[in-house]
């Protein structure tokens, strides 16, 4: 997959902290009025900056709805996303689509309408992804997802990492299209 010039140099080792005001100018696929509205976690300054590769998070008053912020090419980019409520007994092995974590229930399919006109017209894009948004932890094995979920590999972390990092960018250039 080719990426969008501004995508193209992925230097993100972590994530700098961001400030609550930081996070709601950065989303691509929201109004600046609903921006200011979407629930930003109160925890900012408890989150651990320098384990992640992007910010995401669960809306707590609305389930269906998830936020990830990202640092591209040295700036914050935010996408809003939803999620169809899964069906129960529906518990299977999924694997996210960033990180390659396997899940049982633990994946889900999170739909961001696309930026600009796209957007306005009623397209999306979407993309199974671990259900916490947590796909940095498990990465570098600091959540762990049970037994089996993450494969054996012969990539070192930092490989890992770029290439979390990388579908990341692949996903957001699809969303800003």
């Amino acid at each position: 997959m080719r990426l969008p010039k501004a995508f193209r140099q992925i230097t993100v080792p972590h994530m700098n902290p961001l400030t609550e005001p930081e996070i709601r100018a950065a989303f691509i696929n929201r109004t600046k009025g609903e921006a200011g509205r979407l629930h930003v976690p109160r925890d900012l300054a408890d989150r651990p900056w320098a384990d992640l590769d992007y910010l995401g998070w669960r809306d707590p008053q609305a389930p269906d709805r998830a936020y990830l912020v990202a640092e591209l090419d040295g700036r914050a980019i935010g996408v809003a996303l939803r999620s169809s409520a899964s069906a129960p007994g529906q518990a299977r092995r999924s694997m996210c689509s960033m990180c390659l974590t396997t899940h049982t229930g633990g994946v889900s399919l999170l739909v961001a309408p696309r930026a600009g006109k796209a957007g306005r017209q009623g397209n999306s894009v979407g993309a199974y992804l671990c259900s916490d948004l947590a796909c940095s932890l498990y990465v570098r094995g600091l959540k762990d997802a049970g037994p089996g979920a993450r494969l054996p590999e012969s990539l070192t972390l930092e490989e890992k990492i770029e290439r979390t990092v990388t579908h990341l960018a692949g996903f957001v250039a699809k969303v800003s299209g």
